[in-house]
């Protein structure tokens, strides 16, 4: 029997069963190893929650920062519109310690290292390149332009009869140039974020950052461009003549109205003198025409190098200054170095402010006696200009004189140094963005950068939105009608059953003359039917320029489809309707645009009038599409 349990047993030790004793130790290490992992999770979850507390932390040390930035820009705007440098240099230092204290806690190690992790990465990457781009800004942007901001007199550098110091503003042209370079480096950093995915705590305040970036740049560039130019432009390097046009929004141009009154300026080291005066109508007709650009021509007729009140018949401002440059030249013999407009509502904006300002001349003193006022001033000036100069004079000659003779009245006391600076480069920035005020350089250097911005009244290049609309108008009537009529311009978004935009234009015009106007207003205001329209109405050429490549399709007048002039004028579609007033009508014309292939916001720029743009330009309209159409 002994035998047999022997044999019996496992032969391989592994089968037996184990003892009490030699299960231990296995146990033993099993549950080592819990303990390990489990102290191993716990670490990391502390670690994590750490982590968690730390970055957490971060966070609010650069939301705290961020938010104290935008308090800090307040009073630092506030000193620098108050012109108090001292007070300015020191929200600067503010300005830095936030924006540096907000860089240093997103550079931390931790922070990097976050920014690495899936999905939530992307967040902590984007508020790095929020506060890095705020610290460039303040460092690299403001503190340049703080500087100098100090050494600018700006009310010194107005014209005056004695000159003016420029100096000072050619100095700081460089630190402009270089806060312009560095905020707009900080701005393409931040379009280069991709918000697809982020979080809306993180992308909503970098969609506010990249709107505040891009709307400095612009305002920056700007200054920069103009601390670079405007020392030259003002006889800095030796004396600049310019031929100044003041056109008369009675009777529309293109680009405002027909030139009212000539005048050579002198800038002498920023000292400001009015020299030779005429008129459009004393330099004649020309003849062989001044060339003008065929393209245009064909649009606008070979008007624009016959006659210099008729140079602005295209919208194209460089063109025209180019013409009346070469007219006046010709006619007199002086050359000039560029060509100045300006309408009797940016003449207004000047004299708010520099104040009335007193009618001393002998000649214009005694029209006082026929109810014209003894002074002009913001608030009188358009009137007198645009209606009453015609209304109460008779004679065109006196009209003419009267025009220059108050101009010259209003830039003598800019050249006396009379006005506030901040207030004229309010009023002339105000006429700029209206179309009212507009330059021409016959410099290259010059016009390629005045040419950037909407003062050079271009039709074309970089000053033109990619979906830029153009609505003109041209006097048909041969009179001084137009001080009556009331328009509104307005882009309607059309349905289109196409990949492309289709947009109508839509002009409304009212002539508010008063119904007997062939009768109580002067022959020399209602043209007393010189070119066959009635006495009291209007007639005018209705021009829309539509974007690049688009096409002008159709177009109709009070809801009537009727035909229209088409044209190209530097690849713009152009569209002409001619409509005519008579004293109380009113008529809207459409004119439809397609293959618009610009998906950016479209808007629009019209001729300026004597009517505010506020309200002449209305808010762009969205028809009503599919079922409900």
């Amino acid at each position: 029997m002994m035998e047999a349990q022997r044999t019996t047993e496992p032969s391989n030790p592994a089968e037996r069963p184990v003892s009490g004793k030699e299960a231990r130790p296995e146990a033993s290490k099993h549950r080592r190893r819990w303990i390990i992992v489990s102290l191993s999770l716990a670490a990391a979850g502390v670690l994590a929650i750490a982590a968690s507390v730390w970055l957490g932390s971060r966070a609010t040390i650069i939301k705290s920062e961020l938010e104290a930035t935008a308090q800090v820009v307040s009073v630092l705007k506030d000193s620098i519109a108050s012109n108090k440098p001292p007070e300015a240099l020191a929200a600067a230092a503010q300005l830095r310690a936030h924006t540096a204290a907000a860089r240093e806690a997103s550079d931390d190690p931790l922070w990097t290292l976050a920014s690495a992790i899936p999905w939530l990465g992307p967040n902590f990457g984007a508020i790095t390149e929020v506060t890095r781009s705020a610290d460039d800004v303040a460092a690299l942007g403001v503190d340049p332009l703080v500087s100098v901001f100090d050494t600018l007199n700006w009310d010194s550098l107005l014209p005056s009869s004695t000159g003016t110091n420029l100096e000072p503003l050619r100095l700081a042209s460089p630190s402009v140039s270089s806060a312009a370079h560095a905020v707009r480096a900080s701005s393409e950093r931040l379009n280069g974020i991709d918000a697809n995915g982020l979080l809306p705590q993180v992308a909503e305040p970098l969609a506010l950052a990249r709107e505040q970036l891009e709307n400095i740049t612009g305002a920056l560039d700007a200054a920069a461009n103009a601390a670079a130019i405007a020392p030259g432009m003002l006889g800095a390097d030796g004396q600049r003549n310019y031929l100044l046009m003041i056109q008369n929004n009675a009777e529309a141009r293109a680009s405002g109205g027909i030139p009212g009154a000539l005048a050579v300026l002198t800038f002498d080291h920023g000292k400001l003198t009015l020299g030779a005066q005429g008129s459009a109508s004393g330099l004649g007709v020309f003849f062989p025409v001044v060339p003008v650009d065929p393209e245009q021509a064909q649009i606008y007729s070979a008007r624009l190098g016959e006659y210099m009140h008729d140079v602005n018949l295209t919208p194209d401002f460089p063109t025209a200054a180019a013409t009346a440059q070469a007219m006046w030249e010709r006619k007199t013999g002086q050359h000039t170095d560029g060509v100045l407009s300006l309408d009797p509502v940016a003449l207004g904006y000047i004299l708010n402010a520099t104040g009335p300002v007193r009618i001393t001349a002998p000649g214009l003193a005694a029209t006082a006696k026929s109810g014209f006022p003894s002074e002009m001033t913001g608030k009188n000036v358009v009137q007198t200009l645009v209606s009453d100069v015609y209304s109460k004079i008779e004679r065109p000659d006196i009209q003419d004189a009267y025009f220059a003779g108050v101009a010259k009245e209003i830039f003598g006391a800019l050249a006396s140094g009379k006005g506030e600076a901040k207030g004229l480069i309010k009023g002339i920035t105000r006429g700029a963005a209206e179309g009212r005020v507009l330059v021409w350089s016959g410099t290259a250097a010059e016009q390629a950068i005045i040419t950037n911005y909407p003062l050079s009244g271009s039709i074309a290049g970089k000053s033109v939105a990619p979906a830029q609309f153009g609505v003109y108008f041209n006097d048909g009537t041969g009179a001084k009608m137009d001080y009556y009529v009331k328009r509104t311009v307005q882009l309607v978004k059309e349905c289109s059953g196409d990949d492309y935009g289709q947009i109508k234009v839509r002009i409304t015009s009212t002539n508010t003359a008063p119904d007997d106007a062939a009768t109580s207003l002067p022959v020399y205001v209602t043209g007393g039917e010189s070119y066959g329209v009635p006495a009291g109405t209007v007639q005018t050429n209705v021009i829309a320029y539509g974007p690049v490549q688009a096409n002008v399709e159709t177009a109709t007048v009070d809801g009537t489809k009727t035909d229209f002039a088409a044209h190209r004028h530097a690849d713009r579609p152009v569209g002409t309707v001619t409509v005519t007033l008579a004293p109380g009508q009113s008529s809207t014309v459409d004119l439809t645009f397609g293959k618009i292939v610009q998906h950016a916001e479209p808007n629009v720029v019209v001729t300026p009038t004597v009517q505010p743009v506020k309200d002449v330009i209305l808010a762009t309209e969205n028809a009503v599409c599919g079922a409900g159409k």
